[in-house]
């Protein structure tokens, strides 16, 4: 299908406004880098979302789901295709006692409040993490002890047809920054969380800890895509690349942080093409130090397809 034909179908979806063609996604992701991408939609509900899907699927268009853009390098040629952004329409949020259905475009942070004001502990956690809610379920997204396995009950997915699957917690192949979603083209609509009953200012407390945790240890005044590097079981990445000299080692403009070493910053104008060469340099000084391989859980979006760079 042609970019005209293209353009026409998604039109028959959604109104001009909430379509965009040949967007620099580099404005969209936390990291400040990415090319242009064909297209990108924001459905307003459901349907759209439903409508989009099975539009591309039946015509063999690439897709990518994107959120806040946290954990993701957008390679500089962009993306062919059509970017599905999930956001504000997607942030409704539903209490019936400690269990809690959100959808999964509501931001971590945002929701984490919503929490509070409940008096609902056990998100703590994931209060400073910087992205959506249906981000950090396609990642198993974890941080100072908790997961999301820990508190997810059920998932509402689309999948390539934009038919809803409901999918319960053991479905889910929830592990160490993982999960099914990494192995389906399904989009996360919206989540079932069970929580635990908490005193407000015990939870509020717990969040203030972490997160000047986070602001002591991390570089959140720079550009970045979080933590680059998984765990290495008996390690950590950050303290390996600390030892192996590598805090402020340079390609271009991306930089591994002199903050925190499990941190690739963009101190200017990297492209992911400095990015992918600093991950490369740092994981062959790693192995040949010390005999670990890293493996980076961030995803690398390269032109009409995600990569995992191994």
């Amino acid at each position: 299908m042609n970019h005209r034909d293209l353009a026409a179908r998604l039109r028959e979806i959604f109104p001009e406004e909430r379509i965009l063609r040949d967007v620099l996604l580099s404005q969209y992701t936390t990291f400040q880098i990415g090319g242009p991408a064909d297209f990108m939609v924001t459905p307003a509900n459901e349907e759209q979302l439903s409508q989009c899907l099975a539009l591309c699927h039946q015509e063999n268009v690439p897709i990518f789901v994107l959120g806040r853009g946290s954990n993701v390098l957008v390679s500089d040629a962009g993306f062919r295709g059509v970017v599905i952004r999930i956001g504000s329409d997607f942030q409704n949020v539903e209490f019936e006692e400690n269990m809690v259905m959100a959808q999964s475009g509501i931001l971590l942070s945002k929701l984490s409040r919503l929490l509070l004001e409940r008096e609902l502990a056990g998100f703590e956690f994931a209060s400073g993490i910087p992205g959506t809610l249906g981000g950090a379920i396609y990642m198993n997204a974890g941080a100072y002890g908790g997961e999301m396995k820990d508190l997810l009950m059920e998932v509402t997915a689309m999948d390539e047809n934009g038919t809803c699957r409901s999918l319960s917690a053991d479905e889910l192949e929830l592990g160490y920054r993982t999960s099914l979603f990494q192995s389906k083209p399904w989009v996360v609509v919206r989540a079932l969380l069970r929580m635990e009953s908490g005193q407000r200012q015990e939870i509020q407390e717990r969040i203030q800890l972490l997160n000047e945790q986070r602001r002591s240890k991390q570089p959140l005044e720079q550009p970045s895509a979080g933590s680059v590097f998984k765990r290495p079981p008996g390690h950590f990445a950050g303290h390996l690349i600390t030892e192996a000299g590598l805090k402020g080692c340079r390609v271009g403009d991306a930089m591994v942080s002199n903050k925190h070493a499990g941190f690739i910053v963009n101190v200017g104008h990297a492209t992911s093409a400095d990015v992918v060469a600093l991950i490369r340099a740092i994981q062959e000084k790693v192995r040949d130090q010390f005999g670990v391989d890293l493996v980076p859980e961030l995803r690398y979006l390269d032109t009409s397809r995600l990569k995992k760079l191994n």
